[in-house]
Order: structure tokens, then sequence, then C-alpha cells
């Protein structure tokens, strides 16, 4: 690729140095990409679909975005602002949960983002900025650079991960009421089998509070008090 065209969208000028002022921008371009894409999925997102969206010819925003791995990387970092970091406090163990929270949060309204972030994305302002933080909280936690940039994909891959999974059968009406009483009718049967007595004991014992929010929590404490030893 020429260097007229830079693989990293981030290195491309917004606009020309020539030529009229441009109509629209990469983020009304990003921001018409995420809506559709909360709206039917990755898919679905276009060219044609955001040109229709905003009123722009479909050829016309290739002069804003060459190609659909750099828009890719416009509507994530473009969500990646939306990520609400918490002011500082003296509880860096706080400060990092209530972080990696805000990932879970901002995945859980567009659950095609987990899908996008496995097409290798470029990082962004938005997205550089959220680094940068989760790393300042981890230093303060005695981590080391080295370790926090492990640290980090770790905790952020938790949160999209069980994004993902919190979502999945939310809107499947009754094909999903039904799916769950066949897998607890299946499990009964074969949990009387004998066969899996630690399944069947862990299956037994009085279960916590199941909202999906709540376990998110519980899980996050007991991952950062394994991942970090002040």
């Amino acid at each position: 690729m020429s260097s007229e065209h830079p693989a990293v969208i981030w290195l491309r000028p917004e606009r020309g140095a020539r030529g009229p002022r441009p109509t629209h921008t990469r983020g009304d371009i990003a921001r018409a990409a995420v809506a559709i894409a909360d709206a039917d999925g990755l898919d679905a997102v276009s060219m044609r679909r955001i040109a229709g969206r905003i009123g722009a010819g479909t050829m016309s925003l290739y002069n804003y975005v060459p190609g659909k791995h750099q828009l890719y990387d416009l509507m994530i970092d473009e969500v990646a602002g939306e990520l609400a970091l918490p002011e500082p406090t003296d509880d860096w163990r706080a400060d990092l949960r209530a972080t990696v929270r805000s990932q879970y949060q901002t995945a859980k309204r567009h659950p095609w983002l987990s899908a996008a972030l496995r097409r290798l994305p470029s990082l962004g302002p938005n997205g550089l900025r959220y680094l940068d933080f989760a790393l300042s909280i981890l230093e303060r936690a005695g981590v080391t650079p080295a370790a926090g940039m492990e640290i980090v994909p770790l905790l952020n891959g938790f949160a999209y991960t069980y994004a993902e999974t919190a979502g999945a059968g939310t809107d499947g009406g009754d094909f999903i009421e039904r799916w769950r009483a066949d897998q607890a009718s299946y499990l009964a049967g074969v949990l009387a089998s004998g066969d899996y007595p630690h399944l069947a004991r862990a299956m037994s014992t009085p279960a916590q509070p199941t909202d999906a929010d709540e376990v998110f929590d519980r899980n996050l404490d007991r991952l950062i008090d394994g991942l970090v030893h002040p």
C-alpha cells in the first residue's frame, strides 16, 4: 500500500490539503456504522448503507475511509469513546474494577464489538487513552509495565467474552425457554447416572444470585485477585 493510503487510519489525514472542505467527517461515518451494527450486526455494515444513512454518495466515502478494515478501526474507537473511566482514587482495586466494568457495559451495548476486535484493530485515540489509564492503575498496584501490558488484554478479553455470554439468549423468546427446559431435563438424566459426581455436587449446591452483572462482578474480583499481587 502506498504512503498516500496508509494501512493505519490514524496516520491518514482527516482531509486532503487541497480541494473543497469535506461535507462529512470520519466521525460521522463511524457513528453511522456503529448504529447499523447495533441494529443489524457487523456483517450488515457496508459503505452503501452508511452512505444512505448520512446522505452521501457511496464512492465518496472512500475519500474518508479507504477500506473496511479501517472502517472497523473507526467503529471500535468510536465505541471506546463511550468508556466511563473513573476519577482516580486511593483505591486502585476499585478503580480497576470500575474501568473493566465499563468495558463490559460498553460491550453489552454493542454486541458486535468482540467480532470486530478479532480482526486485528489498530488502536485509535480513545483506545490509547483507555490503555494508558488502565496501565496507570496497575502501576499504582505495583505491577511492572511489561506485566501490565499482559494483564490489560486479559481483563479486556474477560469483559468482552462475558458480555457476549450475558447477551446470548436474551432475545430468543419461546425458543430459549424450550431450550433451557430441554437442557435441564437432559442434565438431570445425565447426573442421575452417577458418572459425573463432582458436577452433580456442584449442581446440587445452592447457587449464588445469577444476575449476569452480579456474576460478572464476582468473577472480576477473582480475576483481579489472581492477576495482581501488590
